[in-house]
């Protein structure tokens, strides 16, 4: 064994910042690829938003020469690291004569691009959540409200403290373990005093500590079956959950007609009543693409991206590259900045072109479901996708990432339209949503007397033309929340 160094060659390979930042846009949603605009024409001072007249756009697209019939003097400027960018900045010089004699070095906005900019930051703070009143404000607020002793209300608040809407608002924790060590027996006393004041706020059967007690507080006391629905409440319901009914019949004496009814009785009350304060994100869904009919009935993709600004680089800036009191640490400043806005520039248009290639390649494969509706959705890869559109299938995954589409069935996510599948018997490819479709049938139209077992489900869809596993069947099931054969079954209508 010795030590010493040596030269050895490898290929690694590695992505270049600007391949990073491309794939960056092209995954981001509208209103996140808004944001990043923003903060880019806030920290690069040559990005320029190109202001322009929402009336006269559309008429003057057509005189825009496209990017392979600009002139010489027209091309974008592009500094490369590895030249001294001569040829650029001699086309920049000789179009001094193009330029006016003098201008504002300061960069002034048009009223209609400030009132843009207004309506983009307003729909900014529309969009954000405002934060809803948590389970512990809600009961504290009730407490305060409240004429009690204030060592009751101290332990009251202390138990408010323990109780998670996540959890259902229960209380998990020992009344021993709220108090002080040493703590006399009166202080427990006024702990058990303080919960009874807690479970008494709303909503009711708050501060639980298991789901008989949760349940028997929503009863009202004068009810016409209280012993009965108490006896179910607290021996039995387990045994409701798994529809023993007979088994319950047989322990109690009740018969099965009002078993069912005090059940359906019991399915009304709230077995989690904090949980209504659980903070649930709902996203602000803004399409990026818009599914339309034409006059022929064909469809036609189109981009949401109004509100995605226009970007060019300053002019001043070009200036300043030929003017000859630009020292070279302002001239690398320049080119620093330039590469980046023209990156910006470039990656905001590959991720339009991306876009709509993979849009319309969906749309083409899912015809029969824009048509038809989910039942004749097609089973559709990401690998058929990218091989459409000539891209890898990772670009592919991020072009539709936390993407949405308007269509005419509605705005759904560009994922929705990628699902797996099996072959039929002869030989044609069917989709996992059209077989949950007929699963759900099959059980709708079953026999509640004779609910049907998941292998009597395979038979059934085998006779539909559908091979699935018994296994297969049962995880969908439980997904769509189907209870099993035995939990289905109604026990009124089966003959005694």
């Amino acid at each position: 064994m010795s030590m010493g160094l040596q030269a050895r060659q490898m290929q690694v390979q590695k992505l270049a910042p600007r391949m990073i930042q491309s794939m960056e846009i092209l995954q981001m949603p509208t209103l996140a690829l808004q944001e990043r605009i923003d903060q880019e024409l806030t920290e690069n001072p040559l990005l320029e938003q190109l202001e322009t007249d929402p009336l006269s756009a559309e008429e003057s697209s057509d005189d825009v020469p496209s990017s392979d019939t600009r002139s010489e003097d027209e091309k974008e400027l592009v500094v490369r690291d590895d030249s001294d960018n001569r040829d650029d900045f001699e086309r920049l010089t000789n179009s001094e004569n193009d330029l006016p004699s003098s201008f504002d070095d300061s960069f002034r906005r048009s009223a209609g691009g400030i009132q843009d900019d207004m309506d983009r930051r307003h729909d900014l703070m529309a969009n954000a959540q405002s934060r809803p009143e948590s389970l512990n404000d809600f009961l504290l607020h009730q407490l305060a409200e409240m004429d009690i002793d204030d060592e009751v209300e101290q332990v009251a608040e202390r138990i408010i403290s323990t109780l998670d809407a996540r959890d259902g608002g229960y209380l998990r924790t020992p009344l021993v373990d709220l108090l002080p060590a040493g703590h006399a027996d009166e202080a427990l006393a006024k702990a058990e005093e303080a919960l009874a004041v807690v479970q008494s706020l709303e909503p009711v059967g708050i501060a639980s500590r298991n789901l008989s007690e949760c349940l028997l507080k929503q009863v009202p006391p004068d009810h016409p079956h209280l012993d009965e629905i108490t006896t179910l409440i607290e021996s039995h319901l387990e045994d409701l959950a798994e529809n023993r009914l007979p088994q319950i019949a047989r322990k109690t004496g009740y018969s099965i007609e009002l078993i069912q009814e005090l059940r359906e009785e019991l399915h009304k009350l709230n077995p989690k009543p904090g949980a209504a304060f659980m903070e649930t994100y709902v996203p602000n869904v803004t399409p990026d693409i818009i599914l339309e009919r034409d006059e022929n009935g064909e469809y036609k993709v189109r981009l949401e991206d109004d509100r995605i600004p226009s970007l060019r680089i300053s002019e001043y800036y070009r200036r300043r590259l030929q003017a000859s009191d630009c020292t070279d640490e302002e001239r690398e400043f320049i080119k620093q900045k330039v590469n980046g806005a023209q990156w910006l520039i470039d990656s905001i248009n590959q991720r339009r072109n991306t876009l709509l290639k993979v849009s319309e390649a969906i749309v083409t494969h899912q015809k029969r479901f824009l048509d038809e509706g989910p039942e004749a959705i097609e089973p559709l890869k990401m690998q058929q996708v990218a091989d459409d559109v000539g891209v890898h299938v990772t670009t592919v995954s991020r072009a539709v990432d936390d993407k949405w589409i308007q269509t005419p069935r509605g705005i759904l996510p560009l994922r929705r339209f990628f699902v797996g599948g099996t072959k039929t018997e002869d030989g044609e490819d069917v989709a996992w949503d059209t077989i949950r479709l007929k699963l759900q049938e099959l059980i709708d139209k079953e026999d509640k007397s004779k609910p049907l077992a998941d292998e009597h489900l395979v038979e059934e869809l085998k006779k539909a033309g559908m091979t699935v596993a018994r296994r297969t069947v049962t995880k969908y099931r439980k997904k769509m929340g189907i209870p099993s054969s035995r939990q289905r079954r109604d026990w009124s209508l089966v003959k005694k």
